[in-house]
């Protein structure tokens, strides 16, 4: 189902933007209003993107990870001021719990720095491995813990393998069992690079070369090699999805189904600093307040070739997914385009 108010607005941008990759869906109370696909999966192969293509998510998967920590917290097993260390024995960084790296205000060093430094690259790093260099290398401490914001993907690699120690499961067979399927997001899941490359609809990450004038695969860059030499990482990315598994997300976050509300309205709400201001950022969400819609809480995703953003007005009841598989120029216009059409 589409409607003309949204219809003609975007296919005025879309004009635009011929070169425009990948998939847009809004719906309204859980009903998709316009839900189109634009340009290729692949641009060597022109293989046409569809509705139902799987994109890498990059860091809207920290809305996942944290998910496991509030699953954990409900059943009992753990609380956010619990310290670290508690789980993670060794880390040489003390005072910082489990809400500091919800939140991204743990002032935790740069894990991927370390790696870059010192990392046998032939080989291929896991969360272990990242957390014993930084056990070994002791990098410093960007600020104390609370005193303000950062974000933060060392604090989403300590999350997850937090929730290893805690559940005694592999962090991707937890977030399996515990969330995706559940939900029957059937196309979602933690991949490794072969598994991407056996998916017929895997959505690949591009770049625009001006020298050749045309968009390259982003793997082929030898500067994104971390994406390979890093590949075992869990909690900050490396998620892959369809829109149509994204809605199922957003759907069950308006229901009882994973947590309570009570435990969703904490991630959905600012931190208070220790100087007393407040940071905009719950647990694994940015939070808004739109003067129409009222509040909104949302995440961007970066990997390289990919910009994604899921954006839910919990308050109107519209959701926009937009997952791009060629970091396109024009996305933030897209995006704020979008905002004013559902704000009127």
């Amino acid at each position: 189902m589409q409607t003309a108010g949204v219809d003609q607005p975007l296919d005025a941008f879309f004009q635009t933007a011929p070169d425009f990759s990948g998939v847009v869906l809004i719906a309204e109370k859980g009903k998709p209003v316009y839900h189109r696909a634009f340009g290729y999966q692949n641009f060597d192969t022109r293989q046409p993107m569809t509705t139902a293509s799987v994109f890498e998510l990059a860091s809207l998967s920290k809305q996942f990870t944290a998910m496991t920590i509030l699953l954990l917290k409900e059943a009992g097993k753990l609380q956010y001021d619990d310290p670290i260390e508690n789980y993670l024995p060794g880390l040489p960084y003390p005072g910082v719990t489990i809400r500091h790296l919800l939140n991204h205000t743990s002032g935790l060093p740069d894990y991927q720095e370390v790696m870059d430094q010192h990392w046998d690259k032939s080989k291929v790093a896991g969360n272990a491995d990242n957390i014993a260099y930084l056990i070994q290398y002791h990098p410093e401490r960007q600020f104390e813990p609370g005193s303000r914001y950062e974000y933060s993907n060392t604090g989403y690699m300590l999350l997850a393998s937090i929730v290893e120690k805690v559940s005694g499961e592999d962090f991707i067979a937890f977030s399996r069992s515990r969330i995706y399927r559940p939900l029957g997001m059937k196309d979602t899941d933690i991949r490794s690079l072969p598994e991407k490359k056996a998916m017929e609809r895997m959505a690949w990450g591009h770049l625009y070369v001006p020298e050749k004038k045309q968009y390259v695969r982003a793997d082929s860059f030898p500067q994104f090699n971390y994406a390979i030499w890093l590949g075992n990482r869990k909690g900050p990315g490396r998620m892959s999805a369809t829109t149509n598994d994204l809605l199922r997300w957003d759907r069950a976050l308006y229901t009882t189904e994973l947590v309570s509300p009570a435990t969703l309205q904490e991630a959905f709400s600012p931190v208070r600093l220790s100087n007393d201001s407040l940071s905009n950022y719950g647990f694994g969400w940015k939070i808004q307040q739109h003067p129409h819609l009222g509040k909104v809480v949302r995440h961007s995703g970066d990997n390289p070739g990919y910009k994604n953003e899921i954006i839910r007005y919990i308050e109107a009841d519209k959701t926009v997914i937009v997952l791009c598989n060629n970091d396109h120029e024009k996305l933030p216009q897209l995006l704020q385009l979008i905002e004013e059409e559902l704000g009127r």
